[in-house]
């Protein structure tokens, strides 16, 4: 309905521009938005105070003149002025249905557009280094980077799922360290421990595997254990496989999987972090100080230059990540998306510095970021904090273990991703409307469970049947549940657009809310088959946009709660 007001619109500005009364060689582009008191009508436009001045009369008279141009429209029932210009229209009761048809139409396909084009983007997410279980944060960062993708992918693009694994550097040399520990029956209490060991009983786990012998297999490679206590290369080589495994076990549970494994230690081995630092210095961006190669990151907005190669010749982080990101430009996507923790806040001027300093093509502020913040976890009313296995922390498989994937992906991704998290285990674990997840597959399971009534009675009615005559759904509620659905596809398309995965959640639950008040109010199996028919229309309508919504969510609509 939204584009079948900008439409009038349209008209009615060609009308003016035919005229004179607008000038012919300027476009003017109606934006048409929701109102938030429905006292003002379901649409506002404010064309005619961004054109007045171009118009050569006050707003208020450029509107009168819009609103005599505007087609005859069944869809209208009325336009207002308000304020300064401002033009409240107010939809008619049939148009207001039309979606339900729509919606029963296309099904699953609702809410999906063509507007990526089958552009390719990559997405790198979770990208958690090997070193132990996936923590919540981590957890986080999958629920959004996951969901961004579906909405992308709804969005009409074409894309690829990244995880990056730092396996080289200081971390997997001290879980080396600590795996070799326990192989040789140390415990994290005794005196030999190493000072950044990791303390968590997966390293005992990991310690026990490679003493049998065992064989792991991680996404490209196969390692079965040397049991030699004394081999700490084969012994890192066995405990970085084995916790890539087990990392992907946890990302399985969470029903996330990757197209793409992509290893830092890779571009070591290939050269490409020696070709990237070759390429800054013939480029003129780099000088030693100190017995420190630097890199001239204040040339490209950053507010210092910075170490990229220490004085022990190891490089900083940021200069692998350089390369990595060079790779993905030379792969062909235009577009990469990061999704991140707010930790990583200080990488993102130095990554794009380096970028622009390669004098590759790469264009200024890409690659894009999405930076989310910390998760706390909380049971009644007290932080967790520690996990048994992870030893210092709340993993993912915690959260799984104790409500379920649904809830989890649901509560991690529910709130803007600069936001911190606080993840309340009690409410994600009740059965109440104070639970969103629950409330929303609720009002799912609810109209379900109106089918099969009607199915008991002989009435038949498939998922995507629209039967009756929608005119006779009269009532507010009707019409506010209508427009709610008719919202679904800007909103997908705008969530994409603005990497915000948290807007589908708080629709979601607005729709439910809205589904339930009127469930609670108007009963829908009624002897007046012909107003039963036209309601449970809409109901279907309900269904099938909570059905698609919780799909990019990846959280399922059960039928029978």
């Amino acid at each position: 309905m939204k584009e079948t007001v900008s439409d009038l619109l349209q008209s009615a500005l060609a009308a003016l521009q035919s005229e004179g009364t607008l000038p012919a060689d300027q476009t003017f582009t109606p934006q048409v938005g929701n109102t938030k008191d429905k006292s003002h009508g379901d649409y506002a436009c404010n064309i005619a105070l961004v054109a007045s001045k171009a118009a050569g009369c006050a707003p208020r008279k450029l509107a009168e003149m819009l609103i005599e141009k505007l087609p005859e429209s069944s869809a209208v029932e009325k336009v207002e002025i308000a304020g300064p210009g401002f033009m409240n229209f107010f939809m008619s009761t049939s148009s207001a249905f039309e979606i339900v048809n729509t919606i029963l139409d296309e099904a699953g396909q609702f809410g999906r557009n063509n507007n990526g084009k089958g552009e390719k983007v990559q997405v790198e997410f979770v990208s958690a280094n090997p070193t132990g279980p996936l923590h919540v944060g981590h957890g986080r960062g999958a629920a959004i980077g996951d969901c961004l993708c579906r909405l992308l992918e709804a969005n009409g693009y074409n894309v690829t799922r990244e995880f990056y694994y730092n396996d080289a550097g200081a971390q997997i040399n001290n879980l080396a360290l600590s795996v070799q520990a326990r192989v040789k029956g140390l415990t994290p209490e005794d005196e030999g421990w190493p000072e950044a060991g990791y303390r968590g009983d997966y390293i005992a786990d990991v310690a026990k595997a490679y003493l049998a012998g065992d064989t792991v297999t991680a996404d490209d490679r196969e390692v079965t254990a040397s049991a030699d206590p004394e081999n700490r290369d084969a012994i890192q080589e066995f405990a970085v496989a084995y916790l890539r495994r087990e990392q992907d076990l946890d990302l399985k549970a969470f029903g996330v999987q990757f197209d793409v494994y992509f290893l830092e230690s890779a571009l070591y081995q290939d050269g490409k972090v020696e070709a990237a630092v070759k390429r800054l210095q013939e480029n003129g961006y780099t000088y030693e100080d100190g017995g420190a190669m630097w890199l001239k990151t204040t040339e490209f907005g950053d507010d210092k230059d910075r170490v990229m190669r220490k004085q022990d010749g190891g490089y900083t982080y940021f200069l692998p990540d350089v390369a990595y990101h060079l790779d993905k430009w030379e792969r062909g996507f235009t577009t990469v998306i990061n999704e991140q923790g707010a930790d990583h806040h200080s990488t993102v001027t130095r990554v794009r510095a380096g970028l622009q300093a390669l004098n590759t093509g790469i264009p200024q502020g890409w690659p894009d970021y999405v930076l989310h913040q910390m998760v706390m976890v909380t049971r009644s009313g007290q932080e967790m904090k520690i996990s048994k296995r992870a030893g210092s922390y709340v993993t993912i498989r915690d959260l799984i273990d104790e409500v379920g994937r649904d809830a989890t992906r649901f509560f991690l991704a529910a709130r803007r991703v600069d936001s911190q998290l606080t993840f309340d285990i009690d409410l994600a674990r009740s059965q109440t409307n104070e639970n969103p997840v629950y409330y929303i597959q609720y009002a799912h399971a609810r109209i379900c469970s109106v089918l099969r009534k009607l199915a008991a009675e002989g009435v038949e009615r498939g998922f995507n049947e629209c039967v009756g005559d929608l005119s006779l759904l009269t009532l507010d509620e009707e019409k506010e549940l209508a427009n709610q659905l008719a919202k679904y596809p800007e909103l997908i398309a705008n969530s994409a657009a603005q990497r915000e995965p948290h807007h589908l959640t708080h629709y979601l639950r607005e729709l439910a809310g809205q589904f339930h008040t009127y469930y609670n109010a108007h009963k829908v199996l009624i002897e007046d088959t012909a107003v039963r028919d036209a309601r449970v229309s809409l109901y279907l309508a309900v269904r099938q946009v909570i059905d698609n919504g919780l799909g990019l969510l990846s959280v399922s609509a059960p039928e029978e709660m």
